[in-house]
């Protein structure tokens, strides 16, 4: 049985093989185009400290009132 199988194998794998996609991963390695500034940088970072920081903050903010529902 075992035989079979390998047998199997050997003819199936070959053709599931054929119709992947290839996926590649596209890298650049030159120097940005513009330069990020200052102002861009601090707006970037503060959206994504608050994207991160503020649902938490809120939670703990109105933890006694979601103690309170029952």
């Amino acid at each position: 049985m075992s035989g079979l199988l390998k047998t199997a194998a050997a003819r199936v794998a070959p053709a599931l093989r054929a119709n992947m996609i290839t996926q590649r991963a596209t890298l650049y390695t030159r120097p940005a185009k513009e330069k990020i500034g200052t102002l861009e940088t601090v707006i970037g970072l503060g959206m994504f400290s608050l994207a991160i920081l503020g649902p938490s903050g809120w939670i703990l903010a109105h933890l006694e009132e979601y103690k309170k529902k029952e």
